[in-house]
């Protein structure tokens, strides 16, 4: 393994788990405890992680959300995965509501052949994606733009949920915990993610194995508030089994 894919490693499991250790890294990597302890402190000279007696933990705030190119290079053969078999669960005819975020993306690019849909956005990349499908009715919701995210946010995205009652939801997340539930980075995000969650009577969160176990800035709703999670193969069994005990029905793609 490279240095340079060391390096995002390292920082996928900081990310994943908050903390690690230079033993269990040694271990990891089949690498020196030097070899990481040079790691590590490169890391911290780029201002990513903050070494700590034994490992590192992030630098980074439970606010802090990776941008938008950053995310949607990450998990993309799960992400075209986890959007084939969303797809999958809607039918000609359906409305939908389609969340901001990489994985609702995908879902958007799959719908080629679907007919007479409606679709409620606040994602200009999904708008951009659906633009040119005749059989597709695209409503945007309105609302203050975030640049880096192409997201509309604030009163009109959200009053525009408010005023629409759709088939199917398809929500993107930040973090998914039995503990704390449906969290996200922004808090404005986060207002308009709960405004979509009332207007739908079926709701879908798509959702990499990443996401799972992690809680970060803002709440949106508890985990019980989801009918479906559409995921990859790679959660583990575990957090299957207790999703599927709170009802919550579990597609592994």
């Amino acid at each position: 393994m490279l240095a340079r894919e060391r390096h995002q490693a390292i920082l996928q499991l900081i990310e994943n788990q908050g903390a690690v250790t230079v033993a269990d890294l040694c271990h990891r990597f089949a690498v020196s405890d030097m070899t990481i302890r040079r790691d590590l402190a490169e890391l911290e000279r780029a201002g990513l992680i903050r070494r700590v007696y034994g490992g590192a933990v992030s630098a980074r705030g439970r606010s802090y959300e990776p941008p938008f190119l950053t995310r949607s290079g990450e998990s993309q053969a799960e992400k075209e995965r986890i959007g084939q078999a969303a797809a999958a669960l809607i039918h000609d005819g359906d409305s939908l509501a389609l969340d901001v975020g990489t994985t609702t993306l995908e879902v958007a690019r799959h719908l080629k052949g679907k007919h007479n849909l409606t679709i409620v956005t606040n994602s200009l990349h999904i708008a951009n994606a659906l633009a040119n499908q005749s059989d597709i009715r695209l409503i945007l919701t309105g609302g203050i733009l975030r640049p880096n995210e192409l997201s509309l946010i604030g009163h009109l995205a959200e009053r525009a949920f408010q005023d629409f009652f759709v088939d199917k939801l398809f929500l993107g997340i930040g973090g998914v915990s039995f503990e704390a539930g449906l969290t996200e980075f922004n808090l404005e995000d986060a207002l308009v993610k709960r405004a979509m969650l009332n207007m739908a009577k079926e709701r879908i969160l798509v959702a990499d194995a990443r996401k799972f176990s992690r809680v970060v800035f803002a709440s949106v709703a508890p985990l019980s508030a989801i009918h479906k999670i559409v995921t990859d193969a790679s959660l583990d069994a575990t957090i299957v089994k207790r999703l599927q005990e709170m009802n919550i029905e579990v597609i592994l793609a």
